[in-house]
């Protein structure tokens, strides 16, 4: 999929508007197809697969077309618009929208369904609009992993460019289909091969826990709360070093990694923060503020309401809005470091302090449902930034180009939101009906109407919170480790630590022995492989 236009070799002088009357048409239809691909895995696999990358190679293809104006999607650009738009509409869809909404219905409350769809697009929509705002700050950089971004981006540069380059990509596509055919989870390695290498170590290390536990030590760790609890207490950690951050207190280290940060941007302004310590600050606020009114209004329009005093309904929006944007960056971290988002466990998180607490049923199901719909959005869409980040960097002058650029990707993910809200509005009875419910919704209603009666529970996820917060401590922001042990022990896929163990030792051996040119080369490696794994997920629903 090589060019000959040689306009790309150079960037143009503008961004490629989202509404330009083509580009529109081509968002608005592969958002339906992005939608429509989102809620049919989530319903039958339980799971929504990376659909950028399908978008970006349909914007290629589109780009070989001679007539009616498609050549201009040789533009890699245009293939980033096209790709986030897909993106946004299958996880938003399956993720942000359908999952939440199919709660109240599994436990046998369909009234509420309504209700929880527009707290539910509410929540997707706060989501990408705090990302858009805090996205290449010193907390969410887009320098960090982000490795779907990174793999998007190398499939849209591959295509464009050919070359080694392609054939690198196209190697580890090749390993990622072969594994995939073995039903193994190849985006684990494919992570593995982009990703910190702390946080993934950490990572590994929570996976093959949480395999073998109940084989070796006859412990179901799940049941008795023990990576809920190692979740909590590294998500606190987490929450207290983006307060830390925002407050931007100057301790020596801190000056010394600024100063390391200046002179870096000195040799390249594309790692300079495009965002500032005060943006981010007025981001993460103004998104919390958001979260809240979109708690009061789902909770006076689903009634939950009925069910508190006044004191007790303020206390619950304060606590809903609290829950949705400490989800968010939890998810988003985890996201960022490691291509994973632990959403359903961070979720379940909220929904035993619920329990804890006491909730009402319908004001419990109303904050599960509005806290499940918060991340995913935001992840995915930092995928996007990141790769339209990478495609970017050539331009000039940078940071205004690459602002533009970002602003662009915000429209077209917004379109590809409406849509996504359309198709599920329209689908989720007929979904519902046909007892089509996403397997985490199910799980969120049975734990519900179970409860938790044992308060030994209580204090075993205290215990556990303990070493959660201490290797998050330890490994500090930017490594976030504790947040990825408790996502391996919560995600619990098999094989998958072994897989990311084995990507990180070929990882550190290939760029020993390439050097320089070895970490490129590795990334390059690693996009192939979580592309063809994404490819390969979303070409199981033919069997369906």
């Amino acid at each position: 999929m090589t060019t000959s236009s040689a306009s790309e070799e150079r960037p143009p002088t503008k961004h490629p508007r989202a509404f330009e009357p083509l580009t529109l048409i081509v968002t608005i239809a592969l958002s339906v197809l992005g939608a429509i691909i989102g809620v049919h895995l989530i319903t039958t696999l339980g799971i929504s697969a990376n659909t950028s990358v399908i978008g970006a190679v349909i914007a290629m293809l589109l780009g070989r077309i001679t007539f009616f104006g498609f050549a201009k999607f040789r533009s890699r650009h245009r293939q980033n618009l096209v790709q986030s738009a897909v993106s946004a509409a299958t996880f938003a869809a399956a993720n942000g929208l359908l999952a939440p909404i199919a709660i109240p219905w599994a436990m046998g409350r369909p009234e509420l369904v309504w209700p929880m769809l527009l707290g539910a697009s509410l929540g997707v929509l706060i989501d990408v609009f705090v990302l858009f705002k805090a996205f290449g700050s010193k907390f969410l950089p887009a320098s960090a992993a982000w490795p779907p971004g990174v793999a998007a981006a190398e499939t849209i540069r591959a295509g464009s460019e050919g070359g080694r380059r392609a054939l690198i990509l196209v190697g580890g596509g090749v390993v990622g289909v072969i594994g995939s055919l073995f039903a193994l989870p190849m985006s684990a390695a494919g992570v593995a091969l982009i990703g910190n290498m702390w946080a993934l170590l950490m990572f590994a290390v929570g996976l093959l826990i949480s395999q073998y536990a109940p084989v070796l030590l006859d412990v179901d760790l799940g049941a008795l709360y023990i990576p809920h609890g190692v979740m909590i207490g590294a998500g606190l950690v987490a929450l207290l070093q983006v307060v830390w951050i925002i407050v931007g207190a100057r301790t020596k280290r801190q000056r010394a990694e600024e100063m390391r940060h200046t002179e870096a941007i000195k040799l390249d302004e594309t790692l300079d923060y495009s965002v500032s310590r005060r943006g981010l600050g007025r981001a993460l606020g103004g998104g919390y503020i958001a979260f809240v009114i979109g708690a009061l209004l789902i909770a006076l329009i689903g009634g939950a309401a009925t069910d508190l005093s006044i004191p007790a309904l303020i206390g619950f929006v304060l606590f809903a809005g609290f829950a949705a944007i400490v989800h968010e960056l939890i998810v988003g971290l985890a996201a960022m470091h490691a291509g994973w988002f632990p959403a359903f466990a961070v979720t379940l998180i909220f929904l035993v302090l619920g329990l804890f607490l006491q909730m009402p049923e319908v004001p419990l199901l109303v904050l599960v449902a509005y806290c499940s719909a918060t991340g995913p959005a935001f992840a995915d869409m930092g995928y996007d930034y990141k790769a339209g980040w990478i495609l970017r960097r050539e331009g000039r002058p940078w940071k205004a180009y690459e602002l533009a650029g970002r602003r662009e990707q915000l429209k077209a993910s917004l379109v590809a939101i409406i849509i996504a809200i359309g198709v599920v509005a329209v689908s989720w009875q007929g979904l519902f009906g046909d007892g089509k419910i996403p397997p985490s919704s199910k799980v969120f209603a049975d734990t519900i109407a179970v409860g938790i009666s044992d308060p030994q529970v209580i204090l075993t996820m205290a215990l556990w919170a303990i070493p959660g917060a201490l290797v998050q401590l330890l490994g500090g922001s930017k490594r976030q480790m504790g947040v990825l042990l408790a996502t391996g022990l919560l995600v619990a896929t098999a094989n998958a630590g072994w897989l990311v163990l084995a990507a990180l030792l070929f990882r550190v051996i290939w760029m020993k022995y390439r050097g320089a040119k070895g970490e490129q080369e590795i990334a390059l490696m690693g996009a192939g492989v979580i592309a063809a794994d994404s490819l390969m997920n979303v070409g199981k629903i033919i069997k369906f």
